[in-house]
Formats: structure tokens, C-alpha cells, sequence
């Protein structure tokens, strides 16, 4: 076999890249864990003086230096032996207040290597694997990825782009958060409106009992277990489902659901990853990393429940609006999007 050396040369360059971003991402874990990137976010310091400031040796904190930094993820000078972090490093990797954190994604990172023999087990036998036989690192990495966006765009942007909802919210309204989780984003509503009742619903019982423990005494918000198809409260003004609709094995029996359970004049709101309809429209950055955690995480959720419709990350608005439609709902469109985000509204 010949290689054509113009073509494996790039090649390369590319896989030793890919490693190591891969050897650091357990490291960002590291640093996220013992503070080094929030006492790096103080200023210039040398490993020394990190070390001594988050109780941790110096050796290993250098090492972890000299791999951030060539990264790029640190800056340093590397005469003067100094590290810091600029406003926009500090944005991804230390302010838990930013809507660009990333630190995230590397806990569910941690997951997925964890889980690999489950997963290349599912690859042969086609058997899903549930969410709650996933490492619990998964469900941590989750709402760590999730909520700083939550955060920055919910209140703000995403459901002023939905009709009347706002108002409605202000007013005192009754909402389902379908599919929550830890309950980044129920919290998040329940806060911005204490006058409207909100009940976040996931089937993961274990993440119900984790929201219940976060509620920070909210009296206007509850956590039940209940799936997508079959939780018994209705009347709702609003019902959400954040970044689950396509993990759910049965995704058209959750949008009947969500008519059925809904008012006449009520409103579906999902939110799901940033996609376009053929796979040559999500060959891109974004579509990269929604692809991989898809084959390794929705995909599998998805196939190991009923129905196992496995729509994956990537599903797209044309097809995710067909099985909305499909639900029940007459009325579907894209109320806002974000480079990582598409919000689709659905009216009865």
C-alpha cells in the first residue's frame, strides 16, 4: 500500500492534537476540582505560589502548568515562570456565574470513558444502555454543560421569544419541566418567576431525589418521578423539555402527552442541541462533539426504552417538528437559537 505523504502528514497533525486534548481533559477535571483555575483567575502566580494557595504540592501543580499552558487553556510567561488566566479563559474554565463555562463537558467526558465496555457491548448485542446504569459522574457533567446556558439565555432570550408566555409567567402560571434532571433549569424558571407553580418531572429517580435536596426551600417548585408519557397533573401553561426530547425512547408519545396535558391556549417549549437537517449540514465543530456524546450517550438512552425511536443529538427541526406535529400540535416553529441551542415552540 502507498501513502500518499500530502495526505497522511495532515492527518497526523490532526490525531496528535486529539490526543492530547484527550490526555488533558482528565487534567481540566484536576484543575477544576482543586481550585487551580479560580485561584489562577487572581492574576499571574507561579506553581509555587498556586500550590501553597490551594493546599497542594508543587510538583505536580508545575507539570499541570506546562500542560494547561500548552493547551492554551493557561496563560503564562514562561521566562518569568508565571501563570494566569485572561477574562476569556477565565469565562470557560472558573466563573461558575458564566454563561460560557465549559467544565461541564468534561465531567460527562469522564463518564463515557468510564462506560466504553458498556458501550462497545451495546455496539454488538444493539440492546440500549439506561440512563440509569450510566456512570453518576454523567448526570454531575450534564447540568454542569447545560446550566451555564440555561442560565444565560432562558430568562432573557429564550421564553420572551415564545408568544405570551412571559406574560403569563408573571402573572402565575403552571409549568412541567419534562425530562430535568438535576433541575438546573426548573430552579432557574421558579426563581426568575415566584408567582407561577413549577413541577419538574424525569423518570431517573435518583436526579429527582438530587433536585429535591438543590430546591433551596422554593415554595413554588416540586420534583416528581414520572415519565415523559405518563406524569397525572395537567392544565398547564407552559411545559418544557430541555435537551431530553430526542433521548426519549418514545418522543411522539411525550408530545401527545404534552398536548394532552396542556391548556387550550398552552405552550410546549423544547429546547434541543443545534442541528440541521442532513449530515452534511452538522459537519462542523458543533456537530462533532453532538455526534460523539449521541453515539455514546443519547443514542443508547434513547434504544434502551420503549419504542427506542433514537432520534440522537443531531435529529434536526425538520424531523423533531414532524414527530411534534405528529403529537398533536398544529403549530410548530423556531423561536430563538444560540450556537449550541435551537428553541422550538409548538402550539395546539
Amino acid at each position: 500500500m502507498e501513502l500518499d505523504m500530502a495526505k497522511l502528514e495532515p492527518l497526523l497533525g490532526t490525531m496528535v492534537k486529539e490526543i492530547g486534548a484527550a490526555a488533558n481533559a482528565a487534567l481540566v477535571l484536576t484543575g477544576d476540582k482543586l481550585g487551580l483555575y479560580r485561584a489562577l483567575a487572581d492574576g499571574p502566580t507561579s506553581s509555587a505560589e498556586l500550590a501553597r494557595k490551594t493546599g497542594t504540592h508543587e510538583r505536580y501543580v508545575r507539570e499541570w502548568l506546562g500542560a494547561q499552558a500548552a493547551s492554551g487553556y493557561v496563560s503564562c510567561d514562561a521566562a518569568a515562570g508565571t501563570f494566569w488566566l485572561s477574562p476569556e479563559q477565565a469565562a470557560v474554565f472558573a466563573d461558575e456565574e458564566s454563561p460560557f463555562l465549559m467544565t461541564g463537558g468534561f465531567y460527562s467526558l469522564s463518564a463515557v470513558f468510564a462506560d466504553e465496555p458498556k458501550l462497545t457491548e451495546a455496539f454488538k448485542s444493539g440492546k440500549g444502555l439506561g440512563w440509569g446504569d450510566r456512570c453518576n459522574c454523567l448526570f454531575c457533567g450534564v447540568e454542569r454543560f447545560f446550566r451555564p446556558g440555561y442560565k444565560g439565555h432562558l430568562v432573557s432570550e429564550w421564553l420572551p421569544a415564545l408568544d405570551g408566555v412571559v406574560a403569563k409567567l408573571e402573572r402565575g402560571a403552571k409549568v412541567a419541566d419534562v425530562g430535568c434532571g438535576h433541575g438546573a433549569s426548573t430552579l432557574i424558571m421558579a426563581q426568575a418567576f415566584p408567582n407561577s407553580e413549577f413541577i419538574g418531572y424525569d423518570f431517573h429517580e435518583a436526579s429527582i431525589v438530587h433536585a429535591r435536596l438543590h430546591a433551596n426551600g422554593l415554595a413554588n417548585v416540586r420534583f416528581e418521578t414520572a415519565r415523559a408519557q405518563d406524569y397525572e397533573v395537567s392544565g398547564f401553561d407552559l411545559i418544557t423539555i430541555f435537551d431530553a426530547f430526542h433521548d426519549m425512547g418514545d418522543p411522539a408519545g411525550a408530545a401527545r402527552h404534552a398536548r394532552n396535558s396542556l391548556k387550550s391556549d398552552g405552550t410546549l417549549m423544547l429546547v434541543e442541541p443545534m442541528a440541521g437537517d442532513t449530515l452534511g449540514e452538522n459537519l462542523n465543530p458543533v456537530g462533532r462533539i453532538y455526534y460523539a456524546f449521541s453515539t455514546s450517550v443519547c443514542v443508547p438512552c434513547s434504544l434502551g426504552q420503549e419504542v427506542g425511536a433514537a432520534l440522537g443529538a443531531q435529529a434536526g427541526e425538520k424531523r423533531l417538528a414532524a414527530i411534534v406535529r405528529q403529537g398533536g400540535f398544529s403549530k410548530v416553529r423556531r423561536a430563538a437559537e444560540t450556537p449550541f441551542n435551537m428553541v422550538l415552540e409548538a402550539r395546539p
